[in-house]
Protein backbone atom coordinates (compact mmCIF):
# COMPACT_ATOMS: atom_id res chain seq x y z
CA UNK A 1 0.00 0.00 0.00
CA UNK A 2 1.21 3.49 -0.86
CA UNK A 3 2.39 5.62 2.07
CA UNK A 4 1.67 9.35 1.82
CA UNK A 5 5.08 10.79 2.69
CA UNK A 6 5.47 13.73 5.05
CA UNK A 7 7.60 15.53 2.46
CA UNK A 8 4.74 15.44 -0.04
CA UNK A 9 2.26 16.60 2.61
CA UNK A 10 4.48 19.49 3.64
CA UNK A 11 5.09 20.42 0.01
CA UNK A 12 1.35 20.51 -0.72
CA UNK A 13 0.70 22.62 2.39
CA UNK A 14 3.43 25.08 1.37
CA UNK A 15 1.88 25.41 -2.09
CA UNK A 16 -1.54 26.05 -0.56
CA UNK A 17 -0.13 28.63 1.87
CA UNK A 18 1.66 30.49 -0.91
CA UNK A 19 -1.49 30.26 -3.00
CA UNK A 20 -3.69 31.72 -0.28
CA UNK A 21 -1.23 34.60 0.08
CA UNK A 22 -1.29 35.29 -3.66
CA UNK A 23 -5.09 35.08 -3.84
CA UNK A 24 -5.42 37.42 -0.84
CA UNK A 25 -3.07 39.95 -2.45
CA UNK A 26 -5.21 39.85 -5.59
CA UNK A 27 -8.43 40.61 -3.73
CA UNK A 28 -6.86 43.25 -1.47
CA UNK A 29 -5.31 45.09 -4.42
CA UNK A 30 -8.55 45.12 -6.44
CA UNK A 31 -10.06 48.63 -6.74
CA UNK A 32 -13.25 49.53 -4.91
CA UNK A 33 -14.00 52.82 -6.71
CA UNK A 34 -13.84 54.14 -10.25
CA UNK A 35 -11.07 56.55 -9.23
CA UNK A 36 -8.92 53.67 -7.93
CA UNK A 37 -9.52 51.71 -11.12
CA UNK A 38 -8.47 54.66 -13.30
CA UNK A 39 -5.38 55.18 -11.16
CA UNK A 40 -4.39 51.50 -11.53
CA UNK A 41 -4.73 51.65 -15.31
CA UNK A 42 -2.80 54.93 -15.49
CA UNK A 43 0.01 53.50 -13.35
CA UNK A 44 0.49 50.62 -15.78
CA UNK A 45 1.45 53.06 -18.56
CA UNK A 46 0.36 50.49 -21.13
CA UNK A 47 -1.49 52.82 -23.44
CA UNK A 48 -4.95 52.37 -21.98
CA UNK A 49 -4.77 55.75 -20.32
CA UNK A 50 -3.81 57.40 -23.61
CA UNK A 51 -6.63 55.65 -25.39
CA UNK A 52 -9.08 56.80 -22.73
CA UNK A 53 -7.76 60.31 -23.08
CA UNK A 54 -8.36 60.13 -26.81
CA UNK A 55 -11.98 59.18 -26.12
CA UNK A 56 -12.33 62.19 -23.84
CA UNK A 57 -10.78 64.45 -26.47
CA UNK A 58 -13.17 63.06 -29.05
CA UNK A 59 -16.04 63.86 -26.72
CA UNK A 60 -14.75 67.42 -26.35
CA UNK A 61 -14.58 67.90 -30.14
CA UNK A 62 -18.07 66.52 -30.49
CA UNK A 63 -19.28 68.93 -27.85
CA UNK A 64 -17.82 71.91 -29.70
CA UNK A 65 -19.56 70.84 -32.88
CA UNK A 66 -22.92 69.72 -31.54
CA UNK A 67 -23.44 71.57 -28.28
CA UNK A 68 -24.68 70.43 -24.92
CA UNK A 69 -26.42 67.25 -26.14
CA UNK A 70 -23.20 65.78 -27.48
CA UNK A 71 -21.37 66.82 -24.31
CA UNK A 72 -23.95 65.05 -22.16
CA UNK A 73 -23.70 61.95 -24.35
CA UNK A 74 -19.92 61.99 -23.94
CA UNK A 75 -20.22 62.19 -20.17
CA UNK A 76 -22.63 59.25 -20.10
CA UNK A 77 -20.29 57.26 -22.34
CA UNK A 78 -17.29 58.05 -20.14
CA UNK A 79 -19.23 57.12 -17.00
CA UNK A 80 -20.30 53.81 -18.52
CA UNK A 81 -16.73 53.11 -19.68
CA UNK A 82 -15.31 53.85 -16.24
CA UNK A 83 -17.88 51.61 -14.54
CA UNK A 84 -17.07 48.83 -16.98
CA UNK A 85 -13.35 49.29 -16.29
CA UNK A 86 -14.00 49.02 -12.54
CA UNK A 87 -15.90 45.75 -13.01
CA UNK A 88 -13.09 44.34 -15.14
CA UNK A 89 -10.43 45.08 -12.53
CA UNK A 90 -12.64 43.77 -9.74
CA UNK A 91 -13.10 40.59 -11.77
CA UNK A 92 -9.35 39.94 -12.06
CA UNK A 93 -8.86 38.03 -8.76
CA UNK A 94 -12.19 36.25 -9.21
CA UNK A 95 -11.34 35.22 -12.77
CA UNK A 96 -7.87 34.04 -11.72
CA UNK A 97 -9.47 31.95 -8.96
CA UNK A 98 -12.13 30.56 -11.29
CA UNK A 99 -9.69 29.62 -14.07
CA UNK A 100 -7.43 27.69 -11.68
CA UNK A 101 -10.36 26.08 -9.82
CA UNK A 102 -11.96 24.88 -13.05
CA UNK A 103 -8.65 23.74 -14.55
CA UNK A 104 -7.80 21.33 -11.72
CA UNK A 105 -11.42 20.19 -11.45
CA UNK A 106 -11.53 19.41 -15.16
CA UNK A 107 -8.41 17.24 -14.81
CA UNK A 108 -10.26 15.01 -12.33
CA UNK A 109 -13.35 15.03 -14.55
CA UNK A 110 -11.28 14.06 -17.59
CA UNK A 111 -9.76 11.17 -15.65
CA UNK A 112 -13.26 10.07 -14.61
CA UNK A 113 -14.31 9.88 -18.28
CA UNK A 114 -11.19 7.88 -19.18
CA UNK A 115 -11.78 5.55 -16.23
CA UNK A 116 -15.42 4.97 -17.21
CA UNK A 117 -14.38 4.26 -20.80
CA UNK A 118 -11.84 1.67 -19.63
CA UNK A 119 -14.49 0.03 -17.43
CA UNK A 120 -17.17 0.03 -20.13
CA UNK A 121 -14.75 -1.25 -22.79
CA UNK A 122 -13.47 -3.97 -20.41
CA UNK A 123 -9.96 -2.98 -21.45
CA UNK A 124 -7.26 -5.52 -20.64
CA UNK A 125 -4.22 -3.25 -20.59
CA UNK A 126 -5.32 -0.70 -17.98
CA UNK A 127 -6.51 -2.43 -14.72
CA UNK A 128 -3.09 -1.85 -13.14
CA UNK A 129 -3.80 1.87 -13.48
CA UNK A 130 -7.34 1.82 -12.02
CA UNK A 131 -6.25 2.73 -8.49
CA UNK A 132 -4.30 5.69 -9.86
CA UNK A 133 -7.39 6.88 -11.72
CA UNK A 134 -9.56 6.39 -8.65
CA UNK A 135 -7.10 8.42 -6.59
CA UNK A 136 -7.12 11.32 -9.03
CA UNK A 137 -10.91 11.36 -9.33
CA UNK A 138 -11.15 11.71 -5.54
CA UNK A 139 -10.44 15.40 -6.19
CA UNK A 140 -13.92 15.73 -7.71
CA UNK A 141 -15.36 16.29 -4.23
CA UNK A 142 -13.26 19.26 -2.99
CA UNK A 143 -12.73 20.59 -6.51
CA UNK A 144 -16.44 20.43 -7.30
CA UNK A 145 -17.37 22.12 -4.02
CA UNK A 146 -14.99 25.02 -4.70
CA UNK A 147 -16.32 25.54 -8.24
CA UNK A 148 -19.92 25.36 -7.01
CA UNK A 149 -19.21 27.91 -4.27
CA UNK A 150 -17.76 30.30 -6.86
CA UNK A 151 -20.89 29.85 -8.98
CA UNK A 152 -23.12 30.53 -5.95
CA UNK A 153 -21.13 33.67 -5.12
CA UNK A 154 -21.56 34.78 -8.73
CA UNK A 155 -25.33 34.34 -8.42
CA UNK A 156 -25.19 36.41 -5.21
CA UNK A 157 -23.49 39.23 -7.22
CA UNK A 158 -20.19 38.99 -5.38
CA UNK A 159 -18.51 39.36 -8.78
CA UNK A 160 -19.30 40.17 -12.41
CA UNK A 161 -18.03 37.00 -14.09
CA UNK A 162 -21.42 36.22 -15.67
CA UNK A 163 -22.98 39.38 -17.07
CA UNK A 164 -26.33 37.67 -17.69
CA UNK A 165 -26.78 37.44 -13.92
CA UNK A 166 -27.10 41.25 -13.77
CA UNK A 167 -30.79 42.17 -14.05
CA UNK A 168 -29.96 45.68 -15.28
CA UNK A 169 -27.89 44.28 -18.14
CA UNK A 170 -30.63 41.84 -19.13
CA UNK A 171 -33.24 44.61 -19.04
CA UNK A 172 -31.40 46.46 -21.82
CA UNK A 173 -30.37 43.40 -23.86
CA UNK A 174 -33.01 41.80 -26.09
CA UNK A 175 -30.83 38.77 -26.82
CA UNK A 176 -30.37 37.96 -23.12
CA UNK A 177 -34.08 38.49 -22.53
CA UNK A 178 -34.74 35.74 -25.06
CA UNK A 179 -32.41 33.39 -23.14
CA UNK A 180 -33.89 34.04 -19.69
CA UNK A 181 -35.71 30.70 -19.71
CA UNK A 182 -32.36 28.92 -19.70
CA UNK A 183 -29.90 31.49 -18.37
CA UNK A 184 -31.45 32.23 -15.01
CA UNK A 185 -29.62 31.86 -11.68
CA UNK A 186 -31.92 29.26 -10.09
CA UNK A 187 -31.94 26.88 -13.05
CA UNK A 188 -28.20 27.48 -13.49
CA UNK A 189 -27.41 26.30 -9.95
CA UNK A 190 -29.84 23.37 -10.18
CA UNK A 191 -28.07 22.12 -13.30
CA UNK A 192 -24.67 22.54 -11.63
CA UNK A 193 -25.81 20.60 -8.54
CA UNK A 194 -27.27 17.77 -10.65
CA UNK A 195 -24.11 17.43 -12.73
CA UNK A 196 -21.76 17.51 -9.75
CA UNK A 197 -23.97 15.07 -7.87
CA UNK A 198 -24.03 12.65 -10.80
CA UNK A 199 -20.29 12.75 -11.40
CA UNK A 200 -19.40 12.35 -7.71
CA UNK A 201 -22.00 9.58 -7.18
CA UNK A 202 -20.60 7.50 -10.04
CA UNK A 203 -17.04 7.99 -8.82
CA UNK A 204 -17.85 6.97 -5.26
CA UNK A 205 -20.03 4.01 -6.25
CA UNK A 206 -17.60 2.71 -8.87
CA UNK A 207 -14.74 2.98 -6.37
CA UNK A 208 -16.82 1.06 -3.82
CA UNK A 209 -17.50 -1.71 -6.34
CA UNK A 210 -13.82 -1.78 -7.32
CA UNK A 211 -12.70 -2.30 -3.72
CA UNK A 212 -15.50 -4.80 -3.06
CA UNK A 213 -14.36 -6.85 -6.06
CA UNK A 214 -10.99 -7.40 -4.37
CA UNK A 215 -12.68 -9.26 -1.53
CA UNK A 216 -15.26 -11.08 -3.66
CA UNK A 217 -15.27 -14.71 -4.75
CA UNK A 218 -16.96 -13.98 -8.10
CA UNK A 219 -17.11 -11.26 -10.76
CA UNK A 220 -20.50 -9.81 -9.82
CA UNK A 221 -19.08 -6.47 -8.66
CA UNK A 222 -16.94 -6.22 -11.80
CA UNK A 223 -19.99 -6.81 -14.02
CA UNK A 224 -22.09 -4.31 -12.06
CA UNK A 225 -19.30 -1.75 -12.40
CA UNK A 226 -19.30 -2.39 -16.16
CA UNK A 227 -23.04 -1.70 -16.42
CA UNK A 228 -22.87 1.45 -14.30
CA UNK A 229 -19.90 2.74 -16.30
CA UNK A 230 -21.67 2.23 -19.62
CA UNK A 231 -24.74 4.08 -18.35
CA UNK A 232 -22.66 6.83 -16.79
CA UNK A 233 -20.96 7.62 -20.11
CA UNK A 234 -24.36 8.58 -21.57
CA UNK A 235 -24.98 10.92 -18.63
CA UNK A 236 -21.45 12.26 -18.88
CA UNK A 237 -21.66 13.16 -22.56
CA UNK A 238 -24.84 15.17 -22.01
CA UNK A 239 -23.85 16.78 -18.71
CA UNK A 240 -20.31 17.69 -19.81
CA UNK A 241 -21.63 19.52 -22.87
CA UNK A 242 -24.21 21.48 -20.90
CA UNK A 243 -21.63 22.20 -18.19
CA UNK A 244 -19.30 23.72 -20.79
CA UNK A 245 -22.11 25.98 -22.01
CA UNK A 246 -23.05 27.02 -18.48
CA UNK A 247 -19.71 27.43 -16.74
CA UNK A 248 -17.56 28.70 -19.61
CA UNK A 249 -19.45 29.74 -22.74
CA UNK A 250 -22.04 31.78 -20.83
CA UNK A 251 -19.38 34.22 -19.58
CA UNK A 252 -19.83 35.60 -23.12
CA UNK A 253 -23.57 35.00 -23.57
CA UNK A 254 -23.81 36.64 -26.99
CA UNK A 255 -21.47 34.05 -28.52
CA UNK A 256 -21.96 30.35 -29.05
CA UNK A 257 -20.36 27.41 -30.82
CA UNK A 258 -21.95 24.05 -31.55
CA UNK A 259 -18.50 22.44 -31.17
CA UNK A 260 -17.81 23.92 -27.76
CA UNK A 261 -18.81 20.90 -25.66
CA UNK A 262 -16.49 18.62 -27.62
CA UNK A 263 -13.74 21.21 -27.53
CA UNK A 264 -13.81 21.48 -23.74
CA UNK A 265 -14.05 17.69 -23.48
CA UNK A 266 -10.89 17.26 -25.56
CA UNK A 267 -9.04 19.71 -23.31
CA UNK A 268 -10.08 18.00 -20.07
CA UNK A 269 -9.57 14.50 -21.54
CA UNK A 270 -5.97 15.04 -22.61
CA UNK A 271 -5.18 16.90 -19.37
CA UNK A 272 -6.60 14.02 -17.33
CA UNK A 273 -4.66 11.35 -19.24
CA UNK A 274 -1.50 13.44 -18.88
CA UNK A 275 -1.90 13.55 -15.10
CA UNK A 276 -2.54 9.77 -15.00
CA UNK A 277 0.78 9.27 -16.78
CA UNK A 278 2.66 11.66 -14.49
CA UNK A 279 1.25 10.22 -11.25
CA UNK A 280 1.90 6.67 -12.50
CA UNK A 281 5.51 7.50 -13.36
CA UNK A 282 6.01 9.06 -9.91
CA UNK A 283 4.55 6.06 -8.07
CA UNK A 284 6.53 3.61 -10.20
CA UNK A 285 9.75 5.54 -9.49
CA UNK A 286 9.01 5.12 -5.77
CA UNK A 287 8.58 1.37 -6.18
CA UNK A 288 4.80 1.26 -5.63
CA UNK A 289 3.75 0.01 -9.09
CA UNK A 290 6.29 -2.72 -9.90
CA UNK A 291 4.09 -4.42 -12.51
CA UNK A 292 3.55 -1.27 -14.55
CA UNK A 293 5.93 -1.43 -17.49
CA UNK A 294 7.07 0.83 -20.31
CA UNK A 295 4.24 -0.39 -22.52
CA UNK A 296 1.67 1.08 -20.11
CA UNK A 297 3.49 4.42 -20.16
CA UNK A 298 3.78 4.17 -23.95
CA UNK A 299 0.00 3.73 -24.29
CA UNK A 300 -0.72 6.69 -22.01
CA UNK A 301 1.71 8.82 -24.01
CA UNK A 302 0.03 7.61 -27.19
CA UNK A 303 -3.29 8.89 -25.85
CA UNK A 304 -1.62 12.19 -24.94
CA UNK A 305 -0.38 12.47 -28.52
CA UNK A 306 -3.63 11.37 -30.15
CA UNK A 307 -6.00 13.52 -28.09
CA UNK A 308 -3.71 16.54 -28.65
CA UNK A 309 -4.28 16.04 -32.38
CA UNK A 310 -8.03 15.65 -31.73
CA UNK A 311 -8.03 18.89 -29.72
CA UNK A 312 -6.26 20.67 -32.58
CA UNK A 313 -8.79 19.34 -35.08
CA UNK A 314 -11.66 20.72 -32.99
CA UNK A 315 -9.89 24.04 -32.39
CA UNK A 316 -9.23 24.53 -36.09
CA UNK A 317 -12.75 23.45 -37.09
CA UNK A 318 -14.29 25.94 -34.68
CA UNK A 319 -11.91 28.76 -35.64
CA UNK A 320 -11.97 28.19 -39.40
CA UNK A 321 -15.77 28.07 -39.72
CA UNK A 322 -16.24 31.23 -37.66
CA UNK A 323 -13.43 33.08 -39.46
CA UNK A 324 -14.70 32.03 -42.91
CA UNK A 325 -18.34 32.97 -42.31
CA UNK A 326 -17.26 36.31 -40.76
CA UNK A 327 -20.55 36.85 -38.93
CA UNK A 328 -20.04 39.81 -36.52
CA UNK A 329 -21.77 38.11 -33.58
CA UNK A 330 -19.40 35.14 -33.89
CA UNK A 331 -16.12 36.52 -35.17
CA UNK A 332 -15.75 39.07 -32.34
CA UNK A 333 -14.89 36.13 -30.04
CA UNK A 334 -11.64 35.58 -31.92
CA UNK A 335 -11.01 39.22 -32.81
CA UNK A 336 -10.77 40.17 -29.13
CA UNK A 337 -8.48 37.24 -28.35
CA UNK A 338 -6.14 37.83 -31.27
CA UNK A 339 -6.03 41.59 -30.62
CA UNK A 340 -5.69 41.60 -26.82
CA UNK A 341 -4.42 38.08 -26.00
CA UNK A 342 -2.02 37.43 -28.85
CA UNK A 343 0.74 35.81 -26.77
CA UNK A 344 -1.44 33.44 -24.67
CA UNK A 345 -3.69 32.72 -27.67
CA UNK A 346 -1.00 31.66 -30.12
CA UNK A 347 1.24 30.32 -27.35
CA UNK A 348 -1.57 28.01 -26.27
CA UNK A 349 -1.85 26.60 -29.80
CA UNK A 350 1.89 25.91 -29.91
CA UNK A 351 1.88 24.23 -26.48
CA UNK A 352 -1.19 22.11 -27.18
CA UNK A 353 -0.34 21.07 -30.73
CA UNK A 354 3.21 21.69 -31.92
CA UNK A 355 5.03 20.59 -28.77
CA UNK A 356 3.08 17.32 -28.22
CA UNK A 357 3.53 16.41 -31.88
CA UNK A 358 7.25 17.12 -31.86
CA UNK A 359 7.88 15.51 -28.46
CA UNK A 360 5.68 12.42 -28.70
CA UNK A 361 5.59 11.48 -32.37
CA UNK A 362 8.52 9.08 -31.99
CA UNK A 363 7.39 5.78 -30.49
CA UNK A 364 10.65 5.27 -28.58
CA UNK A 365 10.28 8.62 -26.79
CA UNK A 366 6.91 7.49 -25.43
CA UNK A 367 8.77 4.91 -23.34
CA UNK A 368 11.13 7.44 -21.73
CA UNK A 369 9.56 8.44 -18.43
CA UNK A 370 11.37 11.77 -18.11
CA UNK A 371 10.41 12.65 -21.68
CA UNK A 372 6.74 11.88 -21.05
CA UNK A 373 6.84 14.05 -17.90
CA UNK A 374 8.40 16.91 -19.90
CA UNK A 375 5.71 16.63 -22.56
CA UNK A 376 3.08 16.45 -19.81
CA UNK A 377 4.24 19.70 -18.22
CA UNK A 378 3.98 21.46 -21.59
CA UNK A 379 0.52 19.99 -22.25
CA UNK A 380 -0.84 20.97 -18.83
CA UNK A 381 0.57 24.49 -19.16
CA UNK A 382 -1.00 24.79 -22.59
CA UNK A 383 -4.42 23.69 -21.44
CA UNK A 384 -4.32 26.03 -18.48
CA UNK A 385 -3.75 28.78 -21.06
CA UNK A 386 -6.67 27.35 -23.04
CA UNK A 387 -9.03 27.85 -20.07
CA UNK A 388 -7.40 31.25 -19.45
CA UNK A 389 -8.24 32.27 -23.03
CA UNK A 390 -11.82 31.05 -22.63
CA UNK A 391 -12.55 33.00 -19.44
CA UNK A 392 -10.38 36.11 -19.24
CA UNK A 393 -11.34 38.10 -22.38
CA UNK A 394 -15.03 38.09 -21.41
CA UNK A 395 -14.44 38.88 -17.74
CA UNK A 396 -11.45 41.25 -17.57
CA UNK A 397 -11.17 42.40 -21.19
CA UNK A 398 -7.78 43.82 -22.08
CA UNK A 399 -6.86 44.29 -18.40
CA UNK A 400 -5.34 40.81 -18.18
CA UNK A 401 -1.96 39.99 -16.74
CA UNK A 402 -0.45 36.76 -15.39
CA UNK A 403 0.66 38.05 -12.03
CA UNK A 404 0.43 37.27 -8.33
CA UNK A 405 -3.33 36.42 -8.24
CA UNK A 406 -3.08 34.02 -11.20
CA UNK A 407 0.08 32.33 -9.94
CA UNK A 408 -1.28 32.21 -6.39
CA UNK A 409 -4.52 30.53 -7.53
CA UNK A 410 -2.58 27.90 -9.49
CA UNK A 411 -0.31 27.19 -6.52
CA UNK A 412 -3.24 26.85 -4.12
CA UNK A 413 -5.21 24.43 -6.26
CA UNK A 414 -2.07 22.50 -7.22
CA UNK A 415 -1.34 22.01 -3.50
CA UNK A 416 -4.93 21.00 -2.77
CA UNK A 417 -4.93 18.63 -5.76
CA UNK A 418 -1.67 16.94 -4.74
CA UNK A 419 -2.76 16.59 -1.11
CA UNK A 420 -6.20 15.16 -1.90
CA UNK A 421 -5.06 12.79 -4.66
CA UNK A 422 -2.14 11.26 -2.80
CA UNK A 423 -4.13 11.02 0.41
CA UNK A 424 -6.74 9.03 -1.53
CA UNK A 425 -4.05 6.83 -3.07
CA UNK A 426 -2.84 5.87 0.40
CA UNK A 427 -6.22 4.48 1.51
CA UNK A 428 -6.20 1.25 -0.53
CA UNK A 429 -3.73 -1.14 -2.24
CA UNK A 430 -2.53 0.29 -5.54
CA UNK A 431 -2.98 -2.99 -7.41
CA UNK A 432 -6.41 -4.65 -7.77
CA UNK A 433 -6.48 -8.29 -6.71
CA UNK A 434 -9.55 -9.85 -8.30
CA UNK A 435 -10.03 -7.90 -11.54
CA UNK A 436 -10.62 -10.55 -14.27
CA UNK A 437 -8.12 -8.81 -16.56
CA UNK A 438 -5.38 -8.17 -14.03
CA UNK A 439 -3.08 -10.84 -15.46
CA UNK A 440 -3.52 -9.48 -18.97
CA UNK A 441 -2.64 -6.05 -17.67
CA UNK A 442 0.38 -7.38 -15.79
CA UNK A 443 1.78 -9.04 -18.90
CA UNK A 444 0.78 -6.28 -21.29
CA UNK A 445 3.37 -5.62 -23.97
CA UNK A 446 3.16 -3.35 -26.98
Amino acid sequence: MYTFSNKLKIGSFILMALGVLGIAIGFISAPSTVEEAKAIVASHSDGHGDAHGAVEAHGAVAADGHGEAADAHGEVHDSSHDEHLLHQLQNKPWAALYVAAFFFFMIALGVLAFYAIQRAAQAGWSPLLFRVMEGITAYLVPGGIVVFVILVLSVLHMNHLFVWMDADVVAHDHLLQGKKGYLNPTFFLIRAAVFLGGWIFYREYSRKLSLRQDESNDDSNFKLNFRWSAGFLVFYLVSESIMSWDWIMSVDPHWYSTLFGWYVFASMFVSGITVIAMVTIYLKSRGYLPDVNDSHIHDLAKFMFGISIFWTYLWFSQFMLIWYSNIPEEVTYYVTRIADYRLPFFGMIAMNFLFPVLLLMNSDYKRLNWFVVLAGIVILGGHYMDIFNMIMPSTVGDQWFIGIPEIGAVLFFAGLFIFWVFRALSTAPLQPKRNPFIEESRHFHY
